[in-house]
């Protein structure tokens, strides 16, 4: 694989140096916390990426307040390596493994937050999230007959097997793929952890509850569908729980793997579908996911892979605190310094320009391949999205 060689790497880093913030990297802001999140392709071992990688890594996350990260690997050495690069005083906390049980084959994962103490300091809430029994036995219940006829040809198949272990004749049997009809657990927990984000002396703080979350990604729309709006149900019925919630503001920052190919297609039906949940909260809260629409100074709603042809890393805002950002002010998004703001650090385009390459829809789709694949494993195949608040007045 072509990767970075280190006289590109000084292109980009002299490219960089000239300008950091014409890519969309937030700036540091007085009186303003930038929170984000970064699906950072499995960081694993430190030797996995070069110097000139972790210390890019390193000069993103820094702008952050805080940040969520998915794909962090079960060794730790990467993610500890790149908050040491960092510098400074930043705080981490991480889930345990999650999409894989002890012990058995598959690719499992860590969610982790990074965040500044002197602006977002740590409640004392630290959880996954998962639908308990209770609920799991209503759903088995309710939907029996259509969950019995989808595993039926998988109990054939282990059948099949069976008979074909026993006499080793014949090719072995293969494993149907199973879809499931309805949602019953989440393929990577969704980890999440109390904060707050202090303003000025003799302010309120924001009290929110971050959520981390890395949602199924496959052939599937179902089954992406079905795992966002099983965690949307989860965010709602705690929102609505008011005080009882503890914390009366969350907020979602992941990969949440929606289904935006077609962004004139797919805008429109996601945003009919998150603005039946704000009919459903009423006036008790207020569901904000500035992603889904272009920014007010763009034509086209930011993409967040490396491929620039989706949407899938998200933040939405579920808020009580009437001082946070909703949905109908996102048209007034980047009017003021301090924010409210969002936006995308497209270091493809860094990468692009700083490497003379032609704009990418004029290239043949194996000189695009070929100028992904320099990065798409070195750095990550998603870019950092990002959300500006004003501090607490």
């Amino acid at each position: 694989m072509a990767e970075l060689t280190e006289a590109e790497w000084d292109k980009i880093n002299a490219t960089f140096a000239a300008d950091p913030y014409k890519y969309g990297l937030p700036k540091r802001v007085y009186g303003s916390a930038v929170l984000g999140s970064f699906n950072i392709r499995k960081l694993g071992k430190a030797d996995k990426r070069t110097a000139n990688t972790w210390k890019f890594l390193a000069t993103i996350c820094k702008q952050f307040d805080l940040l969520a990260l998915q794909e962090v690997m079960d060794n730790l050495e990467g993610f500890n390596k790149l908050v040491d690069l960092m510098g400074g005083n930043f705080h981490t906390v991480v889930s345990d493994q999650t999409g894989v049980f002890p012990g058995e084959r598959g690719l499992g994962e860590r969610l982790g937050f990074i965040y500044n103490p002197a602006i977002v300091q740590r409640g004392d809430i630290v959880s996954d999230i998962s639908f308990d029994r209770s609920k799991l036995l209503k759903t088995l219940v309710d939907h029996h007959e259509i969950l019995i006829e989808t595993i039926t040809p998988y109990l054939q198949y282990l059948d099949a097997k069976k008979q074909w272990e026993q006499n080793q004749t014949g090719p072995e049997p293969k494993a149907p793929k199973v879809q499931l009809p309805v949602f019953l657990t989440f393929i990577r927990q969704p980890f999440c952890a109390s904060f707050q984000i202090i303003g000025h002396p003799d302010t309120e703080p924001y009290k929110i509850m971050a959520i981390n979350a890395h949602l199924y990604f496959g052939d599937s729309t179902q089954d992406r569908r079905q795992e966002f709006d099983a965690l949307m149900e989860w965010i709602l019925a705690r929102v609505k729980s008011g005080d009882e919630a503890y914390y009366p503001n969350f907020i979602l920052l992941g990969d949440l793997n929606l289904d935006f190919d077609d962004p004139v297609r797919d805008r429109n039906r996601i945003e009919v579908h998150i603005k039946g949940f704000n009919d459903e909260m009423g006036t008790a809260a207020n569901v904000n996911f500035p992603f889904l629409d272009p920014h007010p100074t763009q034509l086209q709603p930011f993409r967040t892979n490396a491929r620039l042809s989706e949407t899938f890393d998200q933040i939405g805002l579920f808020s009580r605190d009437k001082r946070l950002p909703t949905y109908p002010s996102s048209v007034q998004m980047g009017s003021q310094p301090q924010g409210p703001d969002y936006g995308v650090f497209n270091f493809v385009e860094l990468f692009r320009e700083a490497l003379g390459i032609p704009p990418l829809e004029t290239l043949p789709k194996s000189e695009q391949k070929a100028f992904f694949a320099k990065f798409e494993h070195e750095v990550s195949d998603h870019m950092p999205i990002w959300l500006r608040l004003p501090l607490p007045e």
